[in-house]
């Protein structure tokens, strides 16, 4: 099956945008990479969609077997300038050239100074900023509470229903699911408390304000402002299924933050840089954030993350109280420098609202015709459909894996997501063509008709 689009450059040769199956997926060379994967890794790191790939670039992924898949994760919000992007690439390659690490601790350089600068201009809030870069979101989030528990002097952290943090043990405390991020690894960071999010689709017609005095009145009797170091919540939820809380929920908790001396910390690690139709999701509704936390899109597919924030707070931790041996790598760092030009040069975030409008459009209308999809939600190129029993309601996680399970076997990857496992969410590349996107669409609406 092949359906070719047109091509785009990633680094040098052509990589032809096209849907094109020559063997089943996974094929025969990539069953037997599996095989040995199975034998050399532990089985607690899995594999959704059990494909070697090769090459990757604009909108697709090509596997080992010659199959040329239609990408609608983008290695969840991580490749938004695309996979192999040019500019990327000649960045990378010429740090490469002159030194791949020296540990910034140690020794500084310019890029890590640079990342900083960028993030500092374009975090929103009109105050003065301070950077800093580290590995992984998780990291970044536990760096984030750490600088918020030293400004403070306090130690209560307030996270949500359904938020994902990270996989790291205080981080995991912070993550709501138990299976399969905390199932088995406890016990868990102490101090940190949960609070009952603004999910419009489940709330029974809440609205934002409600749903945060809600919140606060459960913060303020289970917790108390005084002991409470940072409220920390995603603009829109990821691994939680892409909730987006009703409008006035964000603000109300602000406004309250800042009224008691907490610090609100937004964790972008999968909403930041373009994704939502805005460079960051908490400009929706002109939240600002003390601390802003990302990652993911950061650097093009480097491991980059960053916590951005008020020069006072992050200038509270002692020297030496902050970093890491890798933390801000340079070949890190040059990549994203070069991503952040393309997010702010290559109408990148134009391109997000435009993809966000085919999604929401493709998807309502299949929502219109089958009323097992019982939500579509999100914003720009991060969109979502919600499966459920059409008749009571309840989340409905086996047809979820069915339906993805189909897309991937037909050549869609679709990621799945949420608290209940019931939903399925679309994060395509930022340079993904419209053509192919209808196309990765298509299968979509097929598996959801023969499922």
């Amino acid at each position: 099956m092949t359906s070719t689009i047109h091509t785009v450059p990633i680094g040098g040769p052509t990589l032809a945008q096209e849907l094109k199956l020559v063997t089943e997926v996974p094929g025969p060379r990539s069953r037997e990479i599996l095989a040995r994967k199975n034998a050399a890794v532990p089985r607690g790191v899995g594999i959704n969609v059990p494909v070697f790939v090769v090459a990757a670039g604009g909108g697709v992924l090509v596997d080992v077997d010659g199959n040329s898949l239609i990408d609608l994760g983008s290695g969840i919000a991580v490749t938004g300038v695309g996979n192999a992007a040019p500019s990327v690439v000649a960045a990378v390659a010429a740090q490469a050239a002159q030194f791949t690490h020296t540990c910034f601790t140690i020794t500084g350089y310019e890029g890590y100074v640079e990342v900083a600068e960028a993030l500092n201009r374009l975090v929103p809030g009109d105050f003065e900023k301070r950077t800093a870069l580290f590995n992984s979101g998780a990291e970044a989030v536990e760096n984030a509470v750490k600088i918020a528990r030293s400004y403070t002097g306090r130690q209560a952290i307030i996270a949500f229903d359904h938020a994902y943090h990270g996989r790291t043990n205080l981080t995991m405390a912070l993550t709501a699911k138990s299976m399969p991020y905390k199932s088995g690894f406890g016990p868990f960071a102490p101090e940190v408390y949960r609070a009952q999010m603004s999910y419009p689709y489940r709330d029974g017609g809440v609205s934002g304000a409600e749903a945060a005095r809600r919140a606060i009145s459960q913060i303020e009797k289970q917790v108390g402002a005084a002991n409470t170091a940072a409220i920390l919540i995603e603009p829109i939820q990821g691994e939680g299924g892409f909730v987006v809380p009703a409008d006035g929920f964000l603000p109300a908790l602000a406004a309250w933050a800042n009224d008691n001396d907490v610090v609100l910390i937004l964790d972008e690690v999968q909403t930041g840089f373009a994704r939502t139709g805005d460079m960051f999701a908490s400009e929706h509704e002109g939240v600002i954030g003390d601390l802003v936390v990302t990652a993911k899109g950061i650097a093009g597919g480097l491991p980059l993350s960053a916590v951005t924030g008020r020069a006072e707070i992050m200038d509270a931790p002692h020297v030496g109280g902050l970093g890491g041996t890798y933390a801000g790598n340079p070949i890190a760092c040059a990549a994203a420098i070069a991503a952040i030009a393309s997010f702010e040069q290559d109408g990148l975030v134009e391109r997000a609202r435009e993809i966000g409008v085919l999604l929401r459009d493709r998807l309502s209308g299949l929502a219109s015709k089958d009323p097992r999809i019982g939500d579509v939600r999100g914003r720009g190129a991060m969109v979502a459909i919600e499966l459920v029993d059409p008749v009571t309601g309840d989340p409905d996680a086996a047809l979820t894996s069915r339906i993805a399970a189909a897309c991937h076997a037909a050549g869609a990857v679709v990621l799945t997501a949420g608290t209940y496992g019931n939903v399925i969410r679309f994060l395509p590349p930022l340079t993904i063509s419209d053509d192919l996107l209808d196309t990765g669409l298509d299968i979509v609406a097929a598996a959801l008709a023969a499922k």
